[in-house]
């Protein structure tokens, strides 16, 4: 069904509330989640819920986390031992600074695994991609620099360092 707005203009309605990317860990949720929320400003645990018998997520797992990271809402629980994460999903962080990629890089990769392109998976076994918000200019607009050298210096490093990526889309 579409209904006019004010502007005249068509806007569809459907039954869908939203989207929320939901994280479902082999165990450590409520961790991972408190964790989470002392890494990013803005955020906050929203609510806890414990499993209170044992079934398929075992008594005293968590059975729901609602929690925000910089004004974004996710939910987590304990699944068990068939959950695991892939590098296929990611949670990307754009960055503004060198100095926040640096502290958002060492903060999660600690205990976890540094990976190659601005990649690293935290020791919960989530993925997150630390990129600096000019990156996608750099990749996107070849008329006013080099995209093809931001690229091939990106995919030399691991944690991604704003001034190289600068001096290479700055080449002709």
């Amino acid at each position: 069904m579409v209904t006019k707005t004010k502007s005249g203009r068509g806007k569809a309605r459907s039954g869908i509330e939203s989207i929320t990317t939901c994280l479902a860990f082999k165990d450590r949720a409520e961790e991972a989640v408190k964790f989470y929320v002392s890494v990013f400003p803005k955020s906050k645990i929203v609510s806890l819920s414990r499993s209170q018998v044992d079934g398929p997520i075992p008594k005293g797992k968590l059975m729901g986390a609602t929690f925000r990271l910089l004004g974004r809402e996710f939910t987590a629980f304990d699944g068990g031992p068939p959950f695991s994460f892939s590098i296929g999903m990611s949670l990307m962080v754009l960055c503004r600074t060198q100095a926040e990629i640096d502290r958002l890089w060492k903060k999660l990769s600690e205990g976890g695994e540094q990976g190659p392109c601005g990649w690293l998976t935290d020791r919960f076994g989530v993925s997150w991609q630390i990129v600096p918000v000019a990156l996608g200019k750099m990749l996107s607009d070849p008329k006013h620099g080099n995209s093809g050298a931001a690229m091939a210096a990106m995919l030399k490093m691991g944690r991604l360092d704003i001034a190289t990526l600068e001096r290479a889309y700055r080449e002709r």
